[in-house]
């Protein structure tokens, strides 16, 4: 067969299957399925794999599918690695510079965080450096946003989650759904979180392998803010000097969401959180976009408080 006839033959069975896709009813699921078509065909024109590579990738994607569970996002995992998930979030990001800048959810977004007051811990272990978090949930415009949700969650001093170690670790360790004061204020105690490698036991670990990438991530917190009328916010807050803030392997970091831990001799801060002077504490101002007629879903200001946040966590 000559490249002409080839490139015909599959022409035409690219054009077959996206008339397949035609009168899908739905208009934004035909556009999203025509394109599918149009960039895989596209990709495995310019790749030319063999079977024997094309049935690996198969497998591939099996084994991903097969090492997610309750508490383990394998394909979040892959679409992180692959940048997937951080072009996504900014492609979606709001267009609006005063705003905090969103970052990825990560795959350990698999639980629902226990409900905490104020000045509580979420440090059930001890297992790291002890720190207080304080900030505040305001709109662009400075206004602070009282009562607003924030779901909270992180891994220990040694790099692990609380689904890591299911068997030695309480559930809910590193986790908090906390409401902001009426100020738009909020604080808790935790402890300063670790740089850490993401699962490598897996599918995407042997990607990882495959590729000679290394699989470090560096020290974090998660957030997702929320306030009715405002976008929901889910982001990151980074560890000032922490490893591997230059080489992300899920590429998560932006400059804007770094934040020294600092040393603090703030009695009656170190006082109301149980710990003695000298202690670590950062201070973190997330601010809320607001939702306009063009937003839809979660992510649009459907934010309500920890009790939403706790259904969206355990699904």
């Amino acid at each position: 067969m000559d490249h002409d006839t080839d490139a015909a033959q599959l022409d035409a069975l690219l054009a077959q299957v996206r008339g397949s896709f035609a009168e899908t009813p739905d208009q934004r699921a035909r556009v999203i399925l025509d394109a599918l078509v149009r960039h895989t065909h596209a990709l495995l024109r310019e790749i030319a794999p063999t079977l024997e590579e094309w049935q690996a990738g198969v497998e591939f994607l099996t084994r991903v599918g097969q090492t997610c569970t309750e508490t383990r996002q394998e394909f979040v995992l892959l679409s992180d690695v692959l940048g997937l998930s951080m072009l996504a979030e900014t492609i979606n990001d709001a267009d609006i510079e005063s705003v905090t800048d969103s970052t990825v959810l990560g795959p350990f977004h698999m639980t629902a965080s226990p409900t905490r007051q104020l000045g509580e811990s979420t440090d059930l272990t001890g297992v790291g450096v002890p720190c207080v978090i304080t900030g505040s949930v305001r709109a662009p415009d400075g206004t602070p946003l009282a009562d607003a949700s924030l779901d909270v969650w992180q891994c220990d001093g040694e790099g692990f989650y609380d689904v890591q170690r299911p068997d030695e670790v309480p559930a809910g360790n590193g986790r908090g759904l906390f409401r902001a004061d009426e100020q738009g204020r909020f604080r808790f105690r935790a402890v300063v979180p670790s740089h850490y490698p993401i699962p490598t036991d897996g599918p995407v670990g042997d990607l990882l392998a495959v590729a000679r990438r290394h699989p470090y991530r560096p020290a974090h917190i998660h957030f997702i803010a929320s306030a009715v009328g405002f976008r929901d916010l889910t982001t990151h807050v980074f560890v000032a000097d922490s490893p591997y803030l230059e080489s992300d392997a899920v590429f998560a970091v932006k400059d804007s969401l770094v934040v020294r831990f600092e040393t603090s001799r703030d009695r009656a801060l170190a006082a109301a959180h149980g710990l003695d002077v000298p202690f670590t504490h950062a201070h973190i101002n997330l601010v809320l976009a607001p939702f306009d007629d063009t937003d839809t879903g979660t992510g649009a200001g459907a934010g309500t408080g920890p009790e939403l946040a706790a259904e969206r966590t355990s699904r």
